[in-house]
Order: C-alpha cells, then sequence, then structure tokens
C-alpha cells in the first residue's frame, strides 16, 4: 500500500470517527431539545422521568436507574432496570452523607450494592435529587466521565423545572389565600358598623386593627328602641379566615335573637348554645355585652370571660367584672350573673381586647393594665375619637424596635351625657 493510500485511509478513519462523535453529539443535542420541549408543554414530573427513563437507557447504555427527588418529602421518581425493592433506602441516612459524585463499591453501602455511580444533585447547599446507576458501560466514542456529565445536565433541566412547578403552585397558593383573605377582609369590615352614636346621650368611637387582614376580634352597635342601646365587644379564639367566618355567625345569631328575650340571662344561655353548635367546643368567645336606658341611665351588662371594661363613674374608676365563663366552652353554662349600674353624667367606659394589653413595648415588657389605667385616667376629658387615636399613639410610641403587633386590638369607648 502505497504512502498515498495510507494516509486516505487514516483520513477516512478520521472522518469516520468524527461523524460518530457528532452523531453521539447530535443525539445528545436531540434528547435536550425533547426534554426542553416536554418542559415547555409542562409535562408531569412522572413524564419527564420516564423521557428520562429511556434516553439513559437506550441512548447511554445505563441499564440500572434510581431517582430519589425531593418533592416536599424523598420520593423514588424512577426505578429501571432492577426488581429489588428500596423502601428501606432512607435518603437521609444512605443518601444524605453524599455530596459529590462517588463510585458506590468504594462506599461500602449494600443497601446499594448493585449500584456503581451515585450523583447527588444540589442548588447551593440544598440536596434535591440522588441519581444512581448501574450496568455501566464505556463504548469506543463516550467515557463514562462524559456520560456522568450528560446525566448531570439533563438531570439539572428536570429537577429546575420540577422546582419551579414547586414555586408556581406556592405563588399560585399564595395568590388565592391572597384573594381569600382579601375578600374575608372586606366582608368582615361589612358587618362592623362603621358609624357610632353621637348625641346627647352618648358618645361612642371604636378602632378595630386585625392582626392580619381578618382577625378573631368584634365589636358591634345596637339601637334597641328610643331609649335603649345595646353595645358588645368579643375575642374568638384563633385569628384568620376561620376565627372571622365564626365571628360572622356569632354576629348573626347576636342580632337575631337580642330582641327576642327581656332577661339579658336567657338571651347569653341562647348565645352560648349556639356557639357550641357552631364551634363543637373547639373555639371559645370572650365576649362583653351592654345595654344602656338612656331613661332610667341604668347600664345592664354581662361579662362572659373577657377583659373588664374600665368605667369612670360618679368620680371612681371600677372593673365590669359580673357575668360568666367564656361562650362556648360548656354546654350549659355553670352560673350567669348580670351587672347593673347606674351611671351620671359625663361616665366614660373603655372597653378593649386582651391585644391592647399584651402589646410587647421596650426592654421585653408589655403594654399591662397598668399604663392602661393610668392612661385612662389622665384623657378622660377628651372626645371619644381623640381618647382612641391618642392611645394608639402612645403605645406605638412605646413600641419595641424589633415587635411587630402579635394579636387583634380593637378599643370601643362610649361616653354617656
Amino acid at each position: 500500500m502505497s504512502q498515498v493510500d495510507q494516509k486516505n485511509n487514516e483520513l477516512e478513519e478520521k472522518v469516520r470517527t468524527y461523524e460518530r462523535l457528532l452523531s453521539v453529539k447530535q443525539l445528545q443535542i436531540n434528547s435536550l431539545l425533547e426534554v426542553s420541549q416536554a418542559i415547555n408543554n409542562n409535562f408531569s414530573t412522572s413524564a419527564l422521568f420516564r423521557i428520562y427513563e429511556f434516553i439513559l437507557r437506550a441512548q447511554l447504555g445505563i441499564q440500572k436507574i434510581l431517582v430519589f427527588l425531593e418533592n416536599e418529602g424523598w420520593v423514588c421518581v424512577c426505578q429501571s432496570g432492577t426488581e429489588n425493592d428500596y423502601e428501606d433506602v432512607s435518603v437521609k441516612d444512605d443518601l444524605l452523607p453524599y455530596a459529590k459524585i462517588t463510585k458506590l463499591p468504594e462506599a461500602d453501602n449494600d443497601k446499594l450494592s448493585e449500584f456503581e455511580v451515585l450523583i447527588p444533585v444540589y442548588h447551593k447547599e440544598e440536596p434535591l435529587a440522588y441519581v444512581l446507576l448501574g450496568n455501566t458501560q464505556e463504548d469506543e466514542h463516550t467515557s463514562m466521565e462524559e456520560k456522568i456529565k450528560f446525566i448531570q445536565t439533563i438531570t439539572n433541566i428536570i429537577i429546575v423545572a420540577n422546582e419551579n412547578k414547586k414555586l408556581f403552585r406556592k405563588q399560585v397558593n399564595n395568590e388565592v389565600v391572597e384573594k381569600e383573605l382579601e375578600l374575608a377582609a372586606r366582608m368582615q369590615s361589612m358587618l362592623i358598623p362603621h358609624e357610632l352614636p353621637e348625641d346627647e346621650n352618648v358618645e361612642m368611637d371604636a378602632i378595630y386593627l386585625p392582626h392580619h387582614n381578618v382577625g378573631g376580634d368584634y365589636y358591634d352597635y345596637i339601637k334597641l328602641d328610643e331609649n335603649q342601646l345595646a353595645f358588645c365587644i368579643g375575642d374568638i379564639s384563633g385569628k384568620g379566615i376561620a376565627a372571622a367566618l365564626l365571628m360572622a355567625n356569632f354576629q348573626a345569631n347576636l342580632r337575631t335573637h337580642i330582641h327576642r328575650f327581656d332577661k339579658l340571662k336567657n338571651f347569653i344561655i341562647t348565645l352560648n348554645e349556639q356557639v357550641g353548635k357552631i364551634t363543637k367546643g373547639e373555639k371559645f368567645i370572650t365576649f362583653f355585652l351592654g345595654i344602656y336606658n338612656s331613661q332610667t341611665r341604668k347600664l345592664h351588662y354581662v361579662n362572659a370571660g373577657h377583659n373588664p371594661p374600665m368605667l369612670y363613674n360618679n368620680g371612681e374608676l371600677t372593673e365590669l367584672h359580673d357575668g360568666c365563663t367564656l361562650l362556648g366552652m360548656f354546654d350549659e353554662l355553670p352560673f350567669i350573673n348580670t351587672g347593673e349600674v347606674e351611671l351620671e353624667s359625663n361616665a366614660v367606659l373603655l372597653n378593649y381586647t386582651d391585644g391592647l394589653i399584651d402589646f410587647q413595648i421596650e426592654n421585653g415588657e408589655f403594654f399591662g393594665l397598668e399604663r392602661l389605667t393610668n392612661y385612662f385616667r389622665e384623657n378622660l376629658h377628651l372626645k371619644m375619637e381623640v381618647f382612641n387615636q391618642q392611645l394608639l399613639n402612645y403605645i406605638e410610641d412605646k413600641k419595641a424596635a424589633d415587635s411587630s403587633t402579635s394579636d387583634d386590638i380593637t378599643l370601643l369607648s362610649c361616653r354617656f351625657y
């Protein structure tokens, strides 16, 4: 064979080698394109891993495949070429120790003895997946090292797609929750009275600050007849939509039944029964209800386990305690006491929920009852609207730099002329 023929043969062999290499690369590009198109078409995670399995087996010659994926808990998403049961494999104990590509015979792990290579997939310091490969073979065109690099690439693409799906679902869920909260807040705003009486008999003002958009605090005002008005404040256990729904139901029962009873005691018994039916003993309501008669100047009230309202009357400061236990705690209330106070001119009553006295201020302290009592004494002369607003400004001024409102805050202040 002449030198020319020999060089031609060598050149032809190189061309064939390059053509085979080009064919391998083209196959890999086609595989990546197939996976990308499947992701763009929003294929499920299981469908993506079926494509993944085919690529590894048919195109790379990998005979055994096992993939564990972190998907709100570790799950096996791909198992091929092995009939063994790997339910006893603990990702935490058996796989998490490996943070880099590992040859398993060197790892001395009996549970994974039929696999040869472990490929961990991380995002920053968080493990997202573990790929185990068995019966791996090199061929004349592609080394095992090159195959592993390609497997890492295609695995990362699918894992990133799965993470994006999770983030998208989370975002959608958050948006749904946010819309539900906004709707609940609008509904709750419609239930709370925005106009309170200010006439020759009484002046009222209220502020409601839910911890989130919706909360479990409640206040209300109902004109019963020409001389009588009812007002109340309550605190429902829990927060959020569940508390808001219970509050709405409670208000409906209160407004439905308050005109049916002459005696306050019987009305409270009915309210307790209604709360028990709704909550099955799982939620409770602290509640204060007052009924004021402007003709007799008498205030009748019941305190159902609520923070005792502060009353300034005839030069003295007292608290209104008489009542019963929380509503909804017992099927039948063990006792019910009703209170009665004759109000002198210019008497002032402050109703509040415990979010006010539990508000955290400097030095890790709470606003507390003593500070509230001092503020009450010093600001009785103010109009009720100004009294409430300055009280909120006062606690905000004392607010700790790193604290936030941890509970709903509600004020209902009343002056009786």
